[in-house]
């Protein structure tokens, strides 16, 4: 890649890894949130329903900027919106303060993920996008790495609040991309195709739905199996599983979740890699159905070094499919609205799969707080979906994603 790719693809993978970073600090605190407010993790576990309930509204007001103004000021403008929220978050007074601010963070969140690797993809070679789709989406368990290292070090002396206040660091990233990050040039291309004006994205949002609404669709019952396959195996597996079901140390749990990281970075950038020779779809479909015989070992354990293996696994194989879906998202999108499209798709997905948490919750209540048996027949039934979905739908690799390419 020349050194404005490099930089471009930076941004984007560090906007996308501090996005995960923020989010995941809740994950890690849900239970002691919960004693602090003098509540059940069911209630807090509400916060994370809202945060992506919300994430639509961030893909399509940033995906308008996006598509309007820019790549650029699209993703500074989340990035400065999710950091300082957080910031706030670390003050709440009360449950219902936090909650709101949660439902916030979630707009910044939300318009991250579409700016963000439209961007990337759009300034990256072709031939080098499927593993570049790999190593970008995995600044998603990157920033959960970086979750639990917080954890680790910050909690023990500073408590959740503590934590929130150190996730406000990501607004610093905007110095970069400002000063150093040029405007992806598909976007620049076309504001010169069409003589300097501007676009006029709701308008080409809405007619490119008119034609294209199966499309639309599809993506978004794709992303909906996704981010349950995501969520129904991260959001409550170390506070409610590891910790509470466990019985694990704050310290063990944040060394499995390490290890469990390591394992879904790894798996996204081989199989974002292994895309590009088989396709799209088939590597989808290989990831997921590879999390089926993992279960077992990601929820029977009861050692600490046994789930330590089991989470590696189970996410090898989780983040192994989501290493495909920046490239493939992006190739299906119409060029014209590509800052709107595969964000906008992705967080209707996130908004479908959003009560998922709760659901999980009482599912394992109803079973004798067993999050054991929750977590793993959800995140069988989802594998067997996401592998299906794949299957049935269409794909375009390698898809040339200049202006005219809509």
């Amino acid at each position: 890649m020349t050194s404005p790719q490099r930089r471009a693809f930076v941004a984007s993978y560090l906007g996308w890894m501090l996005d995960a970073f923020d989010f995941f600090l809740l994950v890690m605190v849900v239970r002691h949130v919960a004693a602090d407010f003098h509540t059940e993790v069911k209630a807090v576990s509400y916060a994370i329903f809202l945060t992506l309930a919300m994430r639509p509204v961030g893909a399509l007001l940033f995906g308008y900027i996006a598509d309007r103004y820019g790549r650029r000021p699209a993703l500074m403008g989340s990035i400065l919106l999710y950091a300082v929220v957080e910031l706030l978050s670390g003050f709440a007074p009360s449950l219902g303060a936090f909650l709101v601010l949660r439902a916030i963070f979630g707009i910044g969140m939300g318009g991250e993920w579409g700016v963000g690797a439209s961007l990337a993809m759009e300034s990256v070679p072709a031939k080098s996008r499927g593993v570049l789709s790999g190593i970008l989406q995995q600044g998603y368990p990157a920033g959960y790495l970086l979750a639990a290292l917080t954890y680790w070090v910050v909690f023990p002396h500073f408590g959740w609040r503590g934590m929130f206040i150190v996730g406000s660091f990501p607004a610093l990233l905007v110095l970069f991309i400002r000063s150093g990050v040029d405007e992806s040039p598909a976007w620049l291309a076309r504001r010169s195709q069409s003589g300097g004006e501007r676009a006029v994205p709701l308008a080409g949002m809405l007619s490119t739905l008119k034609t294209r609404w199966p499309l639309f669709l599809y993506m978004i019952a794709l992303m909906t199996a996704f981010n349950c396959f995501s969520h129904g195996t991260q959001d409550l597996y170390p506070s409610a599983f590891l910790e509470k079901q466990r019985g694990l140390s704050t310290a063990t749990v944040s060394k499995i979740a390490i290890v469990y990281n390591l394992g879904a970075i790894t798996g996204g950038i081989l199989f974002g890699a292994f895309s590009q020779r088989i396709g799209r779809r088939r590597a989808i479909i290989f990831a997921a159905l590879l999390a089926l015989p993992m279960i077992p070992f990601w929820i029977g354990p009861t050692s600490a070094a046994a789930l330590a293996l089991g989470g590696f696994l189970i996410q090898f194989a989780v983040q192994g499919a989501w290493g495909v879906v920046p490239a493939h998202l992006n190739e299906l999108s119409p060029s014209a609205v590509r800052g709107t499209f595969p964000g906008l798709a992705y967080q209707l997905g996130n908004l479908v799969a959003s009560y998922l948490s709760p659901f999980q919750v009482a599912l394992a209540e109803r079973h004798g707080g067993d999050y054991g048996f929750s977590l793993g027949w959800v995140v069988g039934t989802v594998a067997m979906v996401l592998a299906l979905l794949a299957l049935l739908g269409p794909e375009a690799r390698a898809a040339e994603l200049a202006p005219s390419g809509t």
